[in-house]
């Protein structure tokens, strides 16, 4: 049943990604910001399910598998946080912007160096991020089929990029928001079915390992910083959440969609926090990164649990997808045709940025192979853009002192300190490396654009 009611999902949700491309896409604007052309709920959803997908249901379920409900916390906190300051401050500045990317905006108040530098440090952090959506897809479909996990893998690699390549984000939109819905009613419908069983929350709190139970996991102050961080700092800066504000019809549309976004995000926050804690108490042996899709398997009631199970696949593919959209915009708008002056005439872009969709999903099936755990390549990826991007990001936005130098030299600074803490010295102290990396960064924007204000800010005309 499990199977043949996933089977059904998908191909439902490729029909009806297919139905939005042949309708909607007919050129590189309809392909990269669904034409600028959606409504209110259907952004929502489409920002619920950005993130509702392998980082959550994967990276995040192994996470409060591991450290429990206390330090899920931590590690989720940044998203209502995030999107609140999105509601008040970031929203509309976004859609009003007008921009496609974020290295597009970067460039406006850094110059072309350092729209180069973003583009190369996003798609860094993107193929990483669509990495792991692969990997969780074959954590999916080996425990709906069965299969090994490699093949899994695979097999959601090329459905991911597939789908990606035919539809662009007026198909991602759309599908997004029908799965949205379906896991969160799911979600809904299945803790209590579950707590239910284990005698309540009380009884669920109870039954964790006591280290659990506390309020950290067993965590140092310093690591439970260091997992807050990646998160809240990739949704300030996210070009993927930023394409969908971007593609909402106006600014006021954006802005309703951001207070949708905190409130249905905080809601599924916690109810995956609740079934991941449940499936430690009854599965504790399982590994972690399964803990949601074991859940929904064995955990609830037939249909039920499949639908979840179906609802979980469909958001971490089209999760990958978002991701690939994004890193190929960077590829042919900010590198290719922003960095190499590439002219790509009207009428063959859209090809173009299928061709490069494929070529990128390529290159995340490698990058798989070299990291431990989807929670190890998520820390990576998530500090690697919060660090490098966010801080000169949101400078562009609200900080009318930043300087195209010290916009660079902070997205030089986050990048490299990021390597080094994660590769060189393989994460010293059990710190994530945007703990250091983000305020060093910061620290060298202020600085330079201080050491560096135009002769004009210094003038007794300007002073007064």
């Amino acid at each position: 049943m499990y199977a043949t009611i996933l089977i059904i999902y998908l191909i439902s949700m490729v029909l009806v990604g297919v139905y939005f491309a042949k309708r909607k896409v007919r050129n590189d604007a309809d392909f990269l910001v669904a034409g600028r052309s959606l409504p209110f709920f259907v952004v929502t959803g489409t920002l619920l399910a950005t993130f509702v997908g392998s980082g959550s249901v994967i990276g995040g379920a192994s996470f409060v598998f591991q450290n429990g409900p206390g330090a899920a916390i931590f590690f989720f906190a940044g998203t209502p946080i995030g999107a609140f300051i999105m509601y008040w401050f970031l929203a509309r500045r976004i859609r009003d912007s007008e921009a496609t990317t974020i290295p597009e905006l970067i460039e406006r108040r850094y110059g072309k160096q350092a729209r180069t530098v973003a583009s190369l440090i996003i798609l860094l952090a993107y193929i990483g991020i669509v990495s792991y959506q692969f990997i969780g897809g074959g954590y999916a479909l080996n425990i709906a089929f069965g299969l090994p996990v490699w093949q899994g893998t695979l097999i959601s690699a090329g459905v991911i990029t597939l789908l990606a390549t035919l539809g662009g984000l007026v198909s991602v939109a759309y599908t997004d928001f029908i799965s949205a819905i379906i896991i969160f009613v799911s979600m809904l419908i299945g803790v209590p079915i579950v707590l239910n069983e284990l005698g309540g929350f009380s009884g669920m709190l109870a039954a964790l390992p006591s280290e659990q139970r506390s309020f950290t996991g067993g965590l140092s102050v310093g690591q439970a910083i260091s997992y807050f961080l990646p998160l809240f700092l990739l949704l300030l800066g996210d070009q993927n959440l930023f394409q969908r504000f971007a593609a909402a019809t106006d600014s006021t549309t954006a802005r309703r969609s951001a207070m949708g976004f905190m409130i249905t995000g905080f809601i599924s926050i916690v109810l995956i926090v609740l079934l991941v804690s449940s499936t430690r108490v009854l599965f504790p042996d399982i590994n972690p990164d399964t803990a949601m899709l074991v859940m929904a398997q064995q955990g609830l009631p037939g249909v039920l649990g499949a639908l979840l199970l179906s609802s979980v696949v469909a958001l971490i593919l089209t999760t990958g997808n978002s991701y690939l959209l994004s890193s190929s915009a960077n590829l042919t708008q900010d590198i290719i045709v922003g960095l190499f002056n590439v002219s790509i005439p009207t009428a063959k872009r859209l090809i173009f940025n299928r061709i490069s969709v494929a070529a990128l999903g390529i290159v995340a099936y490698v990058l798989g192979a070299f990291f431990p755990s989807v929670l190890a390549i998520q820390m990576y990826s998530y500090g690697m853009y919060g660090a490098a991007i966010t801080p000169a990001f949101l400078a562009a936005l609200l900080w009318k002192r930043a300087t195209p130098l010290g916009g660079l030299a902070g997205m030089v600074t986050g990048g490299v300190v990021t390597l080094v803490w994660e590769i060189g010295l393989d994460k010293p102290l059990g710190w994530n490396s945007v703990l250091v990396a983000m305020p060093l960064a910061t620290f060298a924007l202020i600085i330079i654009s201080l050491l560096t204000q135009p002769a004009s800010n210094h003038s007794p005309k300007a002073q007064r």
